[in-house]
């Protein structure tokens, strides 16, 4: 059989069995043929990190080592700029908060979420002064808060305003990355930041920041690993994808129940204080789950309230920026985890 006909029998097969899953979600493109072990350890994955989270994860649990294709790490300080790496083909695939693949999305950018996890929205945080005297959050009615543009703080700071009745247009954001956003927030430059983990338990403990308000109620506590439609397209970095979308899943599900030696590894690998490693990890862990209806109807509602708000132009279909593919092969990865 010719390599042009099974490509196009793989990926026809991938459609049938996907059709069965009971999700809008969808393939974003043919999914290409596998390749041998040979091509595989040829392969260099690009992975896009935040503060050292995903490496110092899968370190910890032992899961890192015995890839079967060479890994290439780059830190990142958001989500936003992680996927504009992506789109352009500077980074295969990386983690992100639930915002920043509506924000791609609505700049065509060419990505696709592959794989979900679910976590805990206490960390996803308004903080302000220990001495602040702003005491809820309509107390921050013209009022300077910072936040990361397009990032996960940024749709929590767009539902929790619009919980208290307030919108963005209330109050007064000032887009800084959170290495500025701290500066700014212990200089009293700003009366506000929201933010979240592990600058939540950093800032709580080395600032004395208090919370204002978290995510609860508000939040759908999604995280989504991102992959550039390139390296999807590719066979090697398809293949290395998927086994590293399942090695990430088992580890999220081993976190859960090692918290101690993930929070060392954590401060090991980025600096942290171990305090604020634990304090961070205490929180709960984000586990995987499936990327279905459910999550991609919380997505649309999150993009539509930013569409409302005048913040994105048009409307976003969230549904045409996901791609199941390795949904079947999670799913054993995931544990008891639906």
């Amino acid at each position: 059989m010719s390599k042009p006909r099974r490509r196009l029998l793989v990926g026809a097969l991938a459609a049938v069995l996907l059709a069965g899953c009971g999700t809008a979600a969808t393939t974003s493109g043919t999914v290409p043929a596998s390749v041998s072990p040979e091509e595989l350890a040829k392969v260099v994955l690009k992975v896009g990190d935040q503060k050292g989270g995903a490496k110092s994860l899968l370190t910890a649990a032992n899961l890192l080592a015995d890839a079967p294709y060479k890994i290439e790490w780059a830190t990142f300080t958001s989500g936003p700029p992680l996927l504009e790496a992506a789109s352009a083909g500077a980074v295969d695939v990386g983690g992100v908060g639930n915002t920043p693949p509506i924000f791609a999305a609505a700049a065509n950018a060419k990505i696709a979420a592959v794989s979900v996890a679910k976590g805990n929205v206490e960390s996803d945080a308004f903080l302000v002064p220990g001495d602040s005297p702003l005491k809820a959050v309509a107390d921050l009615k013209g009022k300077k808060i910072a936040v990361a543009k397009g990032s996960s703080a940024h749709g929590q700071v767009l539902l929790t305003l619009r919980a208290a009745g307030l919108s963005t247009k209330d109050v007064n954001l000032t887009f800084l990355q959170p290495s500025d956003a701290y500066a700014a927030f212990t200089q009293k430059q700003v009366d506000a930041w929201a933010v979240w983990d592990p600058y939540t338990s950093q800032a709580e403990l080395e600032a004395g920041a208090r919370v204002l308000a978290t995510g609860e109620g508000t939040s759908n506590g999604y995280t989504f690993q991102v992959a550039g439609t390139a390296a999807l397209a590719d066979g090697g970095k398809n293949a290395a994808i998927k086994d590293y979308l399942i090695r990430y899943a088992k580890a999220q599900v081993w976190a859960d129940s090692h918290r101690e030696e993930w929070a060392q590894a954590w401060a090991k690998e980025t600096g942290l204080k171990i305090e604020v490693a634990r304090a961070a990890v205490d929180r709960g862990s984000d586990l995987p789950g499936a990327l279905d209806d459910t999550v991609v109807k919380s997505e649309q509602d999150l993009a539509d309230a930013f569409t409302e708000d005048k913040t994105l132009p048009g409307k976003v279909d969230f549904a045409k920026f996901t791609d199941t593919r390795f949904q079947a092969d999670l799913k054993a990865a995931r544990g008891g985890n639906s």
